[in-house]
């Protein structure tokens, strides 16, 4: 006899079964190839109630279950001041996927949205410490995000577009602020859509930001006009004629030849092609 399975084992299963190649084996990729987690590290892994840092949660649960690593986890959901209708939605959300979530709470939204000019880089800011702080005072040493393979390339282009220079952000690194501390992206690896599928076929709803400016909305054709919903629907759009266009993009962050750039930054100072032009062999530098 078939044996029944309840809907968090549905879901738990579907993550290394149904999704075994989607999501599960690029989360042990990212995490082996960035060497983002060592014996006894304390990881704060942050849920701010949206699909990309519940399935994260979900990720580490079951990686927990199974690895010989001897780690900890701390499931930490930190409260800017969400109405009720969302606070209930992540409490819930976390009971169905059965993660044992720690709330605090913090007056991030009351005082970011009184900010005119960039509220949610004020935000953005703002969470950031208030995660590392608590974690900190938990005696993790490590805070996990849910940033995907999207989230990384599309901040390349947006910065090459809108910022004039070519930067992204990476798997994993220190904290300027909070010695001892790291930041690591275990989900690196995971592109947004399959994150999508896996919340619809296991029939999952997930909030958003949830802020002033973004709480009305439905999808993200609905929400407010940003740099980066217009490189979103970019990408999109290119992929039409080149479906590789996100792979291409994420295998380019993991090959970059700074000796073709007429100028690069490096720890935090200017560099030029001209350093090192006059030794250089001049069959080198035409390739």
């Amino acid at each position: 006899m078939k044996r029944v399975l309840t809907p968090l084992q549905e879901i738990e299963r579907s993550i290394y079964k149904k999704f075994r190649d989607e999501l599960w084996a690029p989360f042990l990729t990212a995490i082996k190839t960035y060497d983002l987690i060592q014996e006894n590290d304390h990881i704060a892994v942050c849920i701010s109630g949206g699909k990309d840092s519940m399935l994260m949660a979900k990720l580490f649960q079951e990686l927990h279950k199974h690895t010989i690593i001897p780690f900890s986890l701390t499931f930490l959901v930190m409260d800017p001041g969400y109405n009720q209708e969302n606070r209930k939605k992540i409490e819930e959300n976390a009971t169905l996927l059965g993660l044992p979530i720690q709330i605090f709470e913090t007056p991030i939204f009351e005082i970011a949205n009184k900010e005119e000019k960039n509220p949610c880089y004020l935000c953005a800011r703002m969470r950031r410490g208030h995660l590392y702080n608590k974690a900190k005072a938990l005696g993790c040493n490590k805070i996990a995000l849910g940033h995907h393979l999207n989230d990384a390339i599309e901040t390349t282009v947006m910065a090459m577009f809108y910022s004039s220079k070519l930067e992204t952000i990476v798997p994993k690194a220190h904290s300027e602020n909070f010695p001892g501390m790291e930041l690591i992206r275990p989900m690196y690896r995971i592109k947004e859509e399959d994150i999508i599928h896996w919340c619809n076929y296991n029939h999952l709803e997930f909030i958003r930001c949830a802020c002033r400016f973004t709480e009305n909305s439905t999808n993200e054709e609905s929400g407010i006009s940003s740099k980066r919903l217009e490189t979103k629907l970019l990408i999109k759009e290119l992929r039409k004629t080149n479906p590789e266009i996100e792979d291409n993009i994420f295998r380019a962050l993991h090959a970059v030849r700074l000796e073709s750039f007429p100028g690069y930054k490096a720890n935090k100072k200017m560099h030029s092609f001209l350093e090192n032009y006059a030794n250089e062999d001049s069959s080198d530098s035409e390739s």
